[in-house]
């Protein structure tokens, strides 16, 4: 811990008028003229601690929970983030850093691989998911926090850094040495067809680039003969407003509404229009969203919806259409503050309401869904053609197929085992063939597998044992049950840490029920195509 440190209130101050002056621009002099009294009841409670309190206090820690507790009283989205997490806002914006491409996670006290970028410096060197990362530079990371493992494993591109891996199967570390390099986040996670005519898009959310890899992803499929489209937006948190735009800009003509937010700062009132020329107005669409579908990636939906370009097809998205201003403010740190809403085309309102504590709120994306919400009389709204859609409740689907995990909707005991990881756990005891990234002697040669390979009766029996040691309790009947969505999940762990996210799509295509079952409404997603196309509505 760093040693006892003193926040003056001038400092504090500096710090409040960064914020206020992104929140509000000019304020009214009245209220400039309440803004020394808060400062006074601020820095006296902060005084208060700094000189009392029993224990050691680091004065910008509670200077950043002030301000964090400050934010969630407004709403649910309007938050603080410290100089390591808005710089991590900021690379997911941009696409790009400098590093290994890991995510890391401390389990147990050590510093584990959570997820790699394919093609990355510690994918080319055979780094894997469940890897644990015991030594950086020679020293022990056991008992690390996450930011110390950052700070060690980033720095300038070109530069080594020497870790040394535990990995189950191996007896000994595995020593490896890493060059740093430029690490590109995709946002497109793949782009593949799935039949000779149809063309199938993974949006995982809306970075600086998205635009772009959309584009090339499009054109790639175009050329690969793709005369329809299904467009997957399932489980996508959103992002970069503009991106949004430019991405429903492809799909729609030049001068279709895409969106318009209201707002209380200025230049918060505005209508974002398609202003290039599309070339796909006449691909039939069918557009894929679930309950964790949200912000931007539910901009586009809506837009398509509310122009009759694509079918929705899936559950309700998550309902939230508040846009937030991002702000940096001293230190480092940043905050994201709600300036507006959002509306689609048709005047709906997508954001749900919330309570007090947010509890509800938040815990949505837990719960099931009911597929015969009551509506009020002003939620109604209507397409171009005319077609019934309402507000207040995130983006109902034209056509409902419940299928949270992956496509499908297990049983707890399946959803169990796939939020504890136990499906990333037991791909870890198979390697590919002719992988000869990593030279350490494992302790068991692991089996290996080609691309082709399939799922049999001894992998899911294996795979019960590993269920079994990991100390959960299986419930037989879920288990029968879910015995599709296990050896789904199975086949698609295997396929992402073996042979890349593609390929693990691509075969989950063949399985995925709500998938399977959007193909079969393509004759439908043609006809809406073809419907007539009612004036665009204006911003109300």
């Amino acid at each position: 811990m760093r040693s006892y440190r003193s926040v003056s209130s001038a400092v504090f101050a500096v710090v409040v008028c960064a914020l206020l002056g992104g929140f509000f621009g000019r304020s009214a002099l009245v209220a400039q003229d309440q803004i020394p009294e808060q400062y006074k009841v601020f820095t006296a409670a902060l005084g208060a601690i700094e000189s009392g309190y029993v224990g050691t206090v680091e004065s910008d820690r509670l200077v950043y929970g002030a301000i964090s507790g400050m934010l969630q009283t407004l709403d649910p989205h309007s938050s603080f983030m410290d100089p390591r997490s808005y710089a991590q806002m900021r690379e997911r914006q941009e696409g790009r850093y400098y590093g290994l491409g890991i995510s890391i996670q401390v389990v147990d006290g050590e510093i584990t691989v959570f997820s790699l970028f394919e093609g990355s410096p510690a994918y080319q060197k055979g780094v894997r998911r469940g890897d644990v990362i015991a030594r950086i530079e020679g020293q022990d990371t056991k008992g690390w926090t996450s930011d110390q493992a950052v700070r060690q494993l980033r720095g300038p591109r070109g530069t080594p850094v020497k870790v040394s891996i535990k990995r189950a199967g191996y007896d000994a570390l595995i020593d490896l040495e890493v060059v740093r390099d430029e690490i590109h986040i995709p946002t497109v996670r793949a782009a593949f067809m799935v039949d000779d005519s149809t063309g199938y898009i993974l949006l995982s959310d809306f970075g600086e680039n998205t635009d772009q890899e959309l584009g090339r992803a499009l054109g790639d499929l175009g050329k690969r003969g793709m005369r329809r489209l299904v467009f997957d937006l399932r489980n996508n948190p959103g992002g970069a407003l503009d991106q949004a735009i430019r991405v429903a800009n492809r799909f729609l003509p030049r001068g279709d509404l895409i969106v318009y937010t209201r707002g209380r700062v200025p230049n918060s009132d505005q209508d974002y229009r398609a202003s290039q020329p599309s070339d796909y107005l006449n691909v039939p669409m069918i557009t894929l969203v679930n309950r964790n579908s949200a912000s931007a990636s539910e901009i586009v939906a809506g837009a398509l919806q509310d122009h009759d370009r694509a079918l929705i097809v899936g559950e309700t998205t998550f309902g939230k259409a508040l846009v937030q201003s991002v702000y940096r403010v001293s230190g480092g740190a940043g905050v994201a503050v709600t300036t507006a809403r959002y509306y689609t085309p048709s005047g709906r309102l997508i954001q749900r309401p919330w309570d007090g504590t947010f509890d509800e709120y938040l815990s949505y994306t837990f719960r099931e869904q009911d597929s015969a919400r009551t509506h009020k009389p002003d939620e109604l709204k209507f397409t171009d053609a005319g077609r019934r859609v309402f507000s207040g409740g995130g983006v109902e689907p034209d056509r409902r197929f419940d299928g949270p995990v992956e496509g499908f909707n297990p049983t707890r005991f399946g959803r169990t085992l796939f939020a504890r990881n136990l499906f990333d756990t037991f791909a870890q005891r198979f390697s590919r063939v002719s992988d000869r990234r990593i030279t350490a002697t494992p302790s068991a040669q692991p089996r290996e597998l080609t691309p082709d390979f399939q799922v049999t009766d001894e992998m899911v029996a294996e795979f019960r044992q590993h269920v079994e040691k990991s100390r959960l309790r299986i419930d037989e009947a879920g288990w029968q049950q879910d015995l599709p969505f296990i050896r789904a999940m199975i086949r698609f762990e295997i396929d992402v840490d073996l042979f890349g996210v593609e390929i693990a799509r691509r075969n989950l295509s063949r399985t995925d029920p709500q998938l399977r079952y959007a193909l079969t409404l393509f004759p439908e997603a043609e006809a809406l195509m073809h419907m007539g196309t009612a004036p665009t509505r204006a911003a109300r």
